[in-house]
């Protein structure tokens, strides 16, 4: 029967050369405004949400009546798509 042949096994090792500078991709961190804006886009859309439920359904815009619904989850969904950029 034929022996199989034994693989190599890559050496690990702890030298200064980094991942991304040999694969050509460089990975920068995220401005400040990522996720500074997504906080606030969760706020906003957690308080007018809130503010809608409370106020009997009459504020922040009492005419939109349940679209006051879509602007709240708009401003989530939104806060979700800015983190998607985050790293």
């Amino acid at each position: 029967m034929p022996k199989s042949r034994v693989r190599k096994k890559k050496v690990y090792s702890s030298s200064g050369v980094s991942k991304s500078s040999t694969s050509g991709e460089s990975y920068e961190p995220s401005p400040m405004w990522v996720p500074i804006t997504a906080v606030a886009l969760i706020v906003i859309g957690i308080g007018w949400l809130t503010l809608f439920y409370l106020s009997g359904m009459a504020y922040p815009v009492a005419s939109w009546e349940y679209w006051n619904l879509a602007v709240g989850f708009s401003c989530m969904v939104a806060a979700l798509l800015v983190l998607s950029k985050w790293r």
